[in-house]
This record gives C-alpha cells, sequence and structure tokens, in this order.
C-alpha cells in the first residue's frame, strides 16, 4: 500500500506485463472483435488519398492535389445537396427525438402493463421493415390513382385533383418526415423507456403527497430525468446527420431532386450513373461530408461541457 500526500492509502499498480499476463484470456477474447474492426473500419480509410487524385476506369490514378476540392465548392448541384442533407438530417434527428420523447412519455403514463407491452410492440414492428418495403406501403398509399389519402383529402374538400405526394417539391420533404416518424419513433422509445423506469417511484410519491398534478410531475421530476439522456442521444445522432440514404434513395425521384438530393445519394449518381465516374471526384465529397459531421458531433459535446459541466467524449 501507498500513502497519498491525504493520509489515505492507494494499492500499488501491478508491472503491465504481469496484469496483461492476469487477463490474458480477456485480451483474447479481444483479438477477433479487433481484426474485424481493422478490416472494416480502419483499413478502408487508406481511401481517402484518392479524394487527391484524379481516378477514373479509364484513366489514373494522377495526383491532382485539391483541384477535387476546388471542383466540388464550384458546382451548384453539390452545394443544393447539401443544403438538402442538412435540413433532412437536422429536421429528420429533432422531429424523430421529440416524437420518441413525447411517444415515451404517454407509454410511461399506461397504468395496464399488458396494454402497455402491447402497445409498445406495436410501436416497434416498423423499425423491422426495411426502407424498400416502407416505401413500397407509402407509394401505393400515396398514389394518386389508387392512393386512399388522394381520395380522403378530396373527399374532405382538402384538394380538387389528386396529387402525386412523392413528386411534388411542395410535399416531398413533408412525407419523408412523416415516413420517418412511423417507421423509427417506436425504435427510439425504448432508450427513454429505459430511463423513465430507473426513476425512483418515491420521487413520484412525494410530489402527490405535496399536491403535485400529473403535469407538475412530468416537468418537474420525468423531464429533467430525461435531460441527460436526450443531450446524448443527440449527440450520438449527430454522427449520423450526413449519412442519409437509403431512405432517400428509395422514396425520391428525378423531379424532387432540387428538394430530396443529398450528399449520398448526389455521391450514388456521381459515380454509378455517369458514363466515365471520377473516383477522386466522389471520394473529396465523401471526406468533405465526413469532416463536417465530425466538427457537428465535437461543437455539440463542447457545447455539452459548456452546459452541463460534461460530454460523452
Amino acid at each position: 500500500m501507498l500513502a497519498t500526500n491525504k493520509g489515505t492509502y492507494k494499492p500499488a499498480k501491478k508491472p503491465l506485463k504481469t496484469r496483461m499476463y492476469t487477463y490474458r484470456w480477456f485480451y483474447l477474447m479481444i483479438v477477433p472483435v479487433f481484426i474485424f474492426v481493422f478490416l472494416f473500419n480502419y483499413l478502408p480509410m487508406l481511401g481517402i488519398r484518392f479524394a487527391f487524385y484524379e481516378y477514373t476506369p479509364f484513366k489514373g490514378p494522377n495526383f491532382t492535389g485539391l483541384d477535387n476540392f476546388a471542383k466540388l465548392i464550384s458546382n451548384n448541384q453539390f452545394w443544393t445537396a447539401f443544403g438538402n442533407t442538412w435540413i433532412l438530417s437536422v429536421g429528420k434527428l429533432l422531429v424523430n427525438n421529440f416524437a420518441a420523447v413525447l411517444l415515451s412519455l404517454l407509454i410511461n403514463e399506461v397504468a395496464n402493463i399488458h396494454l402497455k407491452k402491447f402497445i409498445q410492440t406495436l410501436v416497434y414492428l416498423p423499425h423491422f421493415l426495411s426502407w424498400v418495403v416502407v416505401a413500397s406501403i407509402f407509394s401505393i398509399i400515396l398514389s394518386p390513382q389508387s392512393g386512399f389519402v388522394n381520395e380522403l383529402f378530396m373527399n374532405l374538400g382538402l384538394i380538387e385533383e389528386p396529387v402525386y405526394f412523392l413528386a411534388d417539391t411542395k410535399s416531398w420533404r413533408w412525407v419523408y418526415f412523416f415516413v420517418n416518424i412511423w417507421k423509427d419513433t417506436g425504435w427510439g422509445t425504448v432508450i427513454f423507456l429505459a430511463t423513465l423506469t430507473g426513476i425512483n417511484p418515491e420521487l413520484y410519491e412525494a410530489a402527490r403527497m405535496d399536491g403535485a398534478t400529473r403535469i407538475q410531475q412530468m416537468r418537474f421530476i420525468t423531464l429533467p430525468a430525461l435531460a441527460d439522456t436526450i443531450i446524448i442521444v443527440l449527440i450520438l445522432n449527430l454522427a449520423k446527420v450526413m449519412n442519409l440514404f437509403e431512405s432517400v434513395l428509395v422514396m425520391y425521384n428525378p423531379k424532387v431532386y432540387g428538394v430530396a438530393d443529398v450528399l449520398q445519394t448526389y455521391v450514388y449518381r456521381q459515380t454509378l450513373t455517369t458514363q466515365v465516374p471520377n473516383f477522386g471526384y466522389s471520394t473529396a465529397v465523401g471526406l468533405f461530408r465526413s469532416l463536417v459531421g465530425c466538427v457537428l458531433v465535437l461543437g455539440c459535446n463542447w457545447a455539452s461541457k459548456k452546459a452541463r459541466g460534461r460530454g460523452i467524449i
């Protein structure tokens, strides 16, 4: 035992070799995971170098320095996709989290345990559907020929003729947000409901004895308990802000590129739908997107440390 300046004691650390030998089986268990992460997460990062090359199926790679980034900055289609990525990503992040918190609070108020489990199961199910299936379902529902949404709106007098919502620049984003809420909100409630179940019931009992209403209990007990979880979920999801792809790809079409085309779909079209794709330019777009996502996460974590005194990094 070693004495510290304050008079307390702490055990002396064993040599590194001794500790490694003691926990050798734990290290052995980590090896397969380490290999997997290295092969599929870190090794592909070597491809970042092609952002500084001209690289096509018929030419290169030839080093061009920052030419790809200069081309990127001067491309209006890129900035349209960048703006759409921001709007759709941030909108999806805020709307989905708000809906998940609200739904969690409502489910938490259900007293009947069997009904509560049924509702939880019901709202989880859409998450397990692929985006292709979800897009097909809503394409049928919103179809101008056979969709019941158009028929309902016409009967209510809201529209005079059928509207193809997925090909209309005014309605596409609203449809996209609604579909995301329907698909992912139930899954998002898992974390928030886990937090709610961890709140000490004695706090609610004390509040009821003091005459607090259900709304006041939610305001002064439930929401403060959820605050840390909400911030952590927001910070973690910020890493995905620039990663929209599949959900947009299966729902958009050339008529709504102006409001729906995002960076991932832009790269997809630049790489796979052009006669001579420039892999160097596509890599530059991907690198730019990754850097923006990294800055967002670090910036939000810094703001969290300033506001709460701690972050998650």
